[in-house]
């Protein structure tokens, strides 16, 4: 039996500031909590199973639960098969460098966004996000969830953006933003790597960041002379992006 002070606790960490008290973030569901449990770079303080977990036979020192019990840990709205409290990874701030291609997000607020960002960073081979320290954190529940696994092959980082894109400029790495001014994204010559920088849901890339900025592309609407929304969502237009720096 779980005690009331487990419960609180997975609870607490829906919070951000109680993760970084805990230094532990919560991961739900048999498909994310077995790629997590399957890595050794990812320490697992504690694993809460049901019976019908796929984890159940592969993890004899989880605590065995029932689905009532499993309803009062959950984050999600429907009770998963598993839960697992994992300890938070330390993250450097990469280099930036002319062969690796690498995301900057300034201001990236929602986290649904920002987990399928994650997941589509993966997908193209992009191993390193740095985000300005106003973007979501990206071990909240509900951008854990949206990344599918990708949390542990992308690494994200949060710094002060014109440092590092300051540093970028000093050697030479190019910076791409995404604005309604620049040139446009499928005629444009992209470079192998670089760093493509995606901004705020509303605002999108401030004018600090945008300063700092040595090209930036514009995805076209079709017809090129419609008149309809006003801007493309920040995680499709970084999935766009992505194809276009990739194909």
């Amino acid at each position: 039996m779980i005690t009331k002070a487990e419960i609180q606790l997975v609870r607490k960490l829906a919070d951000k500031q109680e993760r970084l008290l805990h230094n532990l973030f919560v991961a739900e569901g048999d498909k994310l909590v077995g790629e997590i449990v399957a890595n050794r770079k990812w320490h697992v303080e504690r694993l809460y199973l049901t019976e019908g977990s796929l984890l159940a036979s592969t993890c004899p020192n989880a605590t065995i639960v029932t689905p009532k019990e499993m309803e009062r840990l959950t984050l999600l709205r429907s009770a998963p098969r598993s839960i697992a409290l994992v300890g938070l990874p330390k993250r450097t701030i990469p280099t930036p460098s002319t062969e690796e291609l690498m995301l900057c997000l300034d201001e990236v607020q929602d986290p649904g966004n920002l987990g399928t960002i994650i997941r589509t960073a993966d997908w193209y081979g992009i191993r390193h996000i740095v985000c300005s320290p106003t973007t979501a954190d990206c071990f909240a529940p509900k951008v854990v969830q949206a990344t599918m696994g990708a949390l542990l092959r992308v690494e994200v980082s949060y710094c002060d953006l014109t440092e590092w894109l300051q540093q970028a400029a000093d050697k030479g790495v190019a910076t791409y933003a995404t604005t309604l001014e620049g040139e446009d994204i499928h005629k444009a010559q992209l470079t192998r790597g670089g760093i493509i920088i995606m901004g705020n849901e509303g605002k999108g890339v401030s004018q600090q960041v945008r300063r700092l900025v040595s090209r930036e592309l514009f995805i076209p609407p079709y017809p090129a002379d419609r008149r309809g929304s006003e801007s493309l969502n920040v995680a499709i237009a970084t999935a766009i992006t992505c194809e276009n720096f990739r194909r």
